[in-house]
């Protein structure tokens, strides 16, 4: 009996003692990071049967569990790598937004600078200042264009060297996560099946900090092991074995860095961006794809309809020498990327036919074999939307025509097409010298002295046509009372009359025009307005302008351009179009902000949760320590009295 008592009371001083080491172990990590508390599961000993019914022998501890909820642990990383992806996307948003909200020294306040130049112009043209003044704010706004091109640049850099540290962290944790399950399923097989709980909360913790980089999903296999995946699918933890990936160049676009899978015999396979989600990885992709690349694109589809509307105006007008203007400013051309992949030699050449149709999307063309024909399917990326299925060059879309420059495709092929990408990027003006300004109208019109009615010739205007058919000599219009007609256009010319009401008629060259008050009468690229009621035999006279001193009446058109809808298939004007970006960035970025928060809220709840269960609690573990201090205590008086219930019967004997 006193045996069974010593016994029973040295199996209730073993159980105490575990419980006091884990007790011990707990309080010792409860600022460890992943670290789930841990109990000692105590069981009664089996009985002894007697005459008398069955004595008890005890107690035992049976395991160490950990308190651990798979299903809030699961959720938490969920969460985690949700904030960790906005927290990423919000970092980088918010620097492109202040760039763009800039209302000091910003584009808009350019734009605006520039314009008000061209008006001085206008108002004073034969001032060299004012000429000068309008040539300095080119280049300030074209400084700015361009600087903010290289900002968003350097940022896509950023981006990219991010990635390639994101990609070296998860190859780091996938590592780790395969060595412990190689640890853990040894260490079980050694203790005989028991849990090694501090190894299971260390896995557990790299598999919460890898699903801040990216999204993971995580299935435990039957012995133990976790296969860790990413994306739709791609194992990166499989037992034992832990895949790489790798950054690399996109075969498609080289400025954009990527992640990649490497097989096991080397082969590098590349992910598309759609498939990394979630984490710090998957917010520098979202913010690349949804805010970075089309800021960019905006950025540069403004620089060029700036570019191409003033220069097709400035064309139009004539210099201090009587000299038809050139291009202002330098224009971009459409970026066109060659896939890495292709087998085909092909090479596209682009340019761009309408900037007011412009998109800031980019474009891919996929080439495939039908029937024995190439065919070449453009797609608009920003939407998906099919743009068309062409077999021949030049292909056309959105403002933008494709021409094969040499080579030959081959089904399979594919080109990425940046139609606006480097437009801010090679912006420049062209006109330094301000007598070069072409602020004058090549044609000036005259009413002679003489005329005895009060027919009036309005100022005239020229299209894009003028350039290519210029006026060969000046010209005198006659009016006839007899037959109501204007005379003396020059003989090889068509006339166009268009009257108040829109009708238009073509008169041959050569012939009499009908007048009609208030009536467009245009030929050879010119256009004018006569009102009024002319008498018989006064005359009119249209004529080149030689010198353009004094007038400005070009640089009131160039000046006009800035309340003209020329961006956006022409629904908005070039300051509207930049207020629609800063509002779409600014607006993106507040959703990023409140998303945040509010995604910060869910995972505080969620882990909260999670502590509850797993978390230790240092008032509890003190309760412990002196329940388990006086359950040893207790455990040792059976003992000493164990023996001295032993000694006693020995001494009997004796």
């Amino acid at each position: 009996m006193s045996g069974s008592l010593f016994f029973t009371g040295l199996s209730g001083l073993n159980v105490a003692r575990t419980a006091l080491m884990t007790t011990a172990h707990n309080t010792a990590n409860v600022y460890t990071a992943g670290y789930s508390r841990q109990v000692a599961e105590v069981a009664t000993n089996p009985a002894i049967g007697t005459g008398s019914g069955y004595v008890g022998t005890g107690a035992g501890v049976t395991t160490i569990s950990r308190s651990y909820d798979r299903y809030l642990t699961a959720q938490l990383a969920s969460a985690q790598s949700s904030s960790a992806a906005l927290n990423a996307y919000g970092t980088e948003i918010n620097r492109v937004d202040s760039l763009l909200a800039d209302k000091t020294a910003g584009i808009s306040v350019l734009m605006q600078s520039f314009f008000t130049a061209v008006q001085g112009v206008a108002n004073t043209p034969a001032d060299s200042a004012a000429r000068q003044q309008l040539i300095s704010s080119a280049q300030s706004l074209s400084n700015k264009f361009r600087s903010t091109d290289q900002y968003l640049s350097d940022l896509n850099a950023s981006v990219n060297e991010q990635i390639t540290g994101s990609v070296a962290q998860i190859n780091t944790y996938s590592t780790k996560i395969a060595s412990l399950n190689k640890q853990i399923s040894m260490m079980t097989a050694v203790a005989g099946g028991q849990p090694p709980n501090d190894l299971l909360d260390q896995r557990d913790q790299l598999v919460s900090e890898l699903s801040q980089i990216v999204d993971v999903k995580v299935l435990e296999q039957d012995n133990g092991k976790y296969n860790v995946f990413m994306g739709n699918g791609q194992s990166l933890v499989t037992g034992d074995q832990a895949a790489t990936v790798k950054a690399v160049q996109s075969a498609a676009d080289p400025t954009r860095t990527t992640v990649a899978l490497v097989g096991l015999a080397g082969n590098v396979s590349e992910l598309g961006e759609d498939v990394i989600t979630g984490g710090s990885l998957g917010g520098l992709m979202s913010f690349r794809a949804q805010t970075l690349i089309p800021t960019q694109n905006a950025i540069g589809r403004l620089a060029m309809a700036v570019s191409s509307e003033f220069n097709d105006q400035h064309n139009l007008g004539v210099d201090l020498n009587g000299v038809l203007g050139a291009d202002f400013f330098n224009s971009a051309t459409p970026g066109i990327f060659t896939n890495a992949k292709n087998n085909g030699n092909l090479v596209l050449s682009g340019t761009v036919t309408d900037t007011s149709k412009l998109s800031t999307s980019d474009y891919s063309v996929q080439v495939t074999d039908v029937a024995g024909v190439l065919n070449y399917s453009v797609t608009r990326l920003s939407d998906k939307q099919s743009m068309g299925s062409f077999t021949t060059f030049p292909i056309s879309f959105d403002g933008v025509s494709l021409s094969q420059a040499s080579g030959t495709a081959q089904a399979g092929d594919s080109f990425l097409v940046q139609p606006t990408r480097t437009g801010a990027r090679d912006m420049d003006v062209l006109v330094l010298d301000p007598a070069k300004v072409a602020a004058a109208s090549p044609i000036i019109t005259g009413n002679s002295a003489g005329n005895q009615g009060s027919g009036k010739l309005g100022a005239a205007t020229v299209d894009a046509g003028y350039p290519a058919t210029p006026l060969a000599a000046n010209v005198t219009l006659s009016y006839d009372a007899a037959t109501g007609s204007l005379s003396g256009f020059p003989a090889t010319s068509a006339v166009t009359v268009t009257l108040p009401n829109g009708t238009s008629t073509a008169y041959p060259a050569g012939s009499a025009v009908p007048y009609t008050a208030g009536a467009k009468i245009s030929f050879d690229g010119i256009a004018m307005t006569m009102t009024g009621t002319p008498a018989n035999g006064d005359t009119f006279t249209i004529g080149k302008n030689s010198g353009g001193v004094s007038d400005g009446s070009n640089a009131l058109l160039l000046g006009a351009l800035q309340r003209k809808s020329t961006v956006g298939n022409g629904t908005t004007t070039f300051n509207g179009a930049y207020a629609q970006l800063v509002s779409e960035v600014g607006n993106k970025a507040m959703e990023i902000k409140v998303a945040t928060k509010t995604q910060e809220s869910v995972t505080s709840q969620i882990k909260a949760s999670q502590q509850s269960i797993s978390g230790v609690n240092q008032d509890e573990e003190t309760a412990n320590l002196l329940m388990y201090q006086q359950m040893y205590q207790a455990n040792a008086k059976v003992i000493q009295t164990a023996s001295t219930i032993f000694d006693a019967i020995l001494g009997i004997r004796s």
